[in-house]
C-alpha cells in the first residue's frame, strides 16, 4: 500500500472514529514518554494502535493562541504530506492533529 492509500484508509478510520482520548493533550516530558514508550511497544504496521495511541484526530486543535495542526508541527513533512516522528512515520493530512504535536 502507497502513502495516498495509506492515508486515504487512515482517513476512513478517523471519520468513523476512534476511542482515541484526542483531548488528552502531552504538554509535559512525563506525558511525552508515556505516549511514546506506548508507541514504541506496538508492531510497525499497527495504524489503528498508533492513531489510538497517539490520539489522532481528523480537525485541528484549537488552543487559545495557535491553531495544532500537523501543518504547524516539526513533525510534518510538506511536501510528502507525512509525520516523521520514528514512533510514528505516518502518512497524514495537514489539518489532522495528534497530541505529540509541536512546533
Amino acid at each position: 500500500m502507497d502513502d495516498a492509500q495509506l492515508r486515504s484508509r487512515l482517513a476512513e478510520l478517523l471519520e468513523n472514529g476512534l476511542d482515541n482520548s484526542p483531548e488528552v493533550r502531552a504538554y509535559t516530558s512525563e506525558d511525552v514518554n508515556r505516549v511514546v514508550a506506548e508507541l514504541q511497544k506496538l508492531v510497525p504496521g499497527d495504524y489503528v494502535g498508533k492513531l489510538t495511541v497517539a490520539g489522532f484526530t481528523s480537525t485541528p486543535y484549537d488552543d487559545d493562541e495557535l491553531e495544532q495542526s500537523c501543518a504547524t508541527c516539526m513533525y510534518y513533512v510538506v511536501h510528502r504530506q507525512f509525520c516523521e516522528l520514528p514512533e510514528l512515520m505516518l502518512p497524514v493530512r495537514s489539518n489532522w492533529l495528534c497530541r505529540l504535536w509541536r512546533i
